[in-house]
């Protein structure tokens, strides 16, 4: 083991640090874009707090088409579009976009799904009482979703941590182009299996965090 970690330690926690980098940065950005989608889907839906079936329409059909695509097709379709507004389609710096194209519309369905839960009369009665439209949003929609909220944060980011590992194969850097690289194409095995190993411990700790946080705003 410590042969190991001397001859590859250093390539396999520099991946690790670009995973780590990918992921965050990515939700980051999905979360700025993905949040206020959902919020957007919720409202503007028929009987939502400001209906607009015309808006609704497209948004919820340009979402479904981005969520039919396998992230690896994804990836390679808006190459041009990447290489464009990026200036690069390699690496850690071109593959933040399509993980972001990727992400955004996943997270804006689980955070509508999260609104559409929160009791309907509660909304009523801070109508009737001529509570504007953002206090509501705010105060009600977002408060009383939080813990769904944080639940399709966590499922989102595990979500990321796999198109990391699929982006890989294009030279994206992380777990996964080691484990492409060194792993399978130099026949490694202790590589692949140790790059594996991190990644399910990296889902399990998001995932176990995602729960308490969840949980305790579920109480609060």
């Amino acid at each position: 083991m410590s042969e190991f970690w001397s001859q590859w330690g250093s390539v396999v926690v520099e991946g690790l640090g670009q995973t780590l980098v990918m992921v965050c940065v990515a939700l980051g950005l999905s979360i700025v874009i993905g949040i206020p989608l959902g919020v957007l889907l919720v409202i503007a839906r028929p009987g939502g707090l400001n209906s607009n079936l015309a808006l609704y329409s497209v948004l919820n059909s340009v979402i479904n088409v981005l969520r039919s695509l396998p992230f690896i097709i994804l990836l390679f379709l808006i190459l041009p579009l990447t290489k464009l507004i990026v200036g690069t389609t390699i690496g850690v710096q071109g593959v933040l976009l399509p993980l972001i194209i990727y992400t955004a519309p996943y997270l804006a369905r689980l955070v509508e799904t999260s609104l559409l839960e929160v009791d309907g009369g509660v909304i009523e009665a801070y109508q009737a009482m001529g509570i504007s439209q953002f206090h509501i949003i705010r105060s009600v929609l977002l408060r009383e979703a939080r813990g769904g909220i944080i639940r399709g944060l966590t499922i989102a980011m595990i979500g990321l941590i796999g198109a990391t590992a699929m982006a890989g194969l294009v030279g994206a850097g992380g777990l996964g182009s080691i484990a492409y690289q060194y792993g399978f194409l130099r026949n490694e095995p202790t590589v692949m299996y140790t790059t594996i190993l991190l990644l399910i411990v990296l889902v399990q700790i998001v995932q176990s965090l995602g729960n308490q946080l969840a949980k305790s705003l579920d109480r609060s």
